[in-house]
């Protein structure tokens, strides 16, 4: 797929969920030798996002506040499809999604909108089980949360909020993964 869409014949994306909360996750740091660095940590709401990003940096994200269920996770694909789907009846090219097997990608409910997305250009590609390393999406998740988001932001769910929603509005431009 990665040469289809190196060939331009189809749009490649990869899409999964992650969350966000002031319960920081920063797995180590380095800190000056007898000094202890603390970070804030208390519970707060959950902002989640499911963005769909692409080898070339070009995004779609749809943040929820709150749980996710398939009903917001076909929601997403809606809007994605919406909005890729405004192309799609111009140039033909179909876009193609990498997708992981969690139950909410698999429900009858999600798969029931697939003929809808299909219509608009959109096509599911299932990941075999347990590969989450083949899904480059979570490079992006990865480098927001241990390297773009700034251990201020998680004094309050309103800092962190803003600095996830920053990083999102700048992906491809001054935030940027390079995919091999």
């Amino acid at each position: 797929m990665k040469q289809w869409a190196d060939e331009d014949k189809i749009s490649l994306y990869y899409f999964d969920e992650s969350g966000f909360s002031t319960a920081s996750s920063v797995p180590y740091a380095w800190q000056p030798k007898g000094r202890t660095l603390e970070i804030p940590c208390f519970h707060s709401q959950r902002l989640n996002v499911l963005g769909f990003v692409s080898r070339d940096s070009r995004s779609f994200f749809h943040t929820v506040e709150g749980r996710v269920k398939t009903e917001q996770v076909a929601g997403a694909f809606d809007l994605f499809a919406a909005h890729y789907g405004d192309g799609y009846a111009v140039h033909k090219k179909p876009c193609v999604v990498i997708i992981d097997n969690a139950s909410m990608h698999t429900s009858r409910a999600f798969l029931a909108r697939r003929d809808d997305w299909m219509a608009q250009g959109v096509v599911l590609h299932y990941l075999p089980p347990y590969s989450p390393e083949l899904n480059l999406i979570e490079i992006v998740w990865r480098k927001i949360k241990y390297e773009w988001l700034p251990l201020s932001c998680y004094a309050s769910y309103g800092t962190l909020k803003q600095a996830v929603l920053d990083i999102l509005s700048k992906f491809g431009d001054e935030y940027r993964v390079t995919f091999v």
